[in-house]
């Protein structure tokens, strides 16, 4: 026998029992991790939003405790 033995083409798996994976796929870069990187892109953003909202109200804060102090020393 000549098949050769790689993934697409297993030897003694007959045709048709294995599903033909793409290069991508082989590569684990397939469907599922396109989506296991939405994932990861939709969680960093919320957190940068969060923190970004944090600073925010820090600095808004920190200013309103200036003005009071520069108030109270007029």
């Amino acid at each position: 026998m000549t098949d050769s033995k790689n993934i697409n083409n297993p030897v003694g798996q007959g045709g048709g029992q294995r599903k033909r994976q793409s290069r991508a796929e082989r590569q684990n870069n397939g469907p599922h991790r396109n989506l296991d990187r939405q994932g990861a892109a939709d969680r960093k953003a919320e957190l940068v939003r969060k923190m970004r909202e944090k600073a925010r109200a820090a600095e808004e804060a920190g200013q309103a405790s200036d003005d009071d102090a520069a108030a109270s020393q007029s």
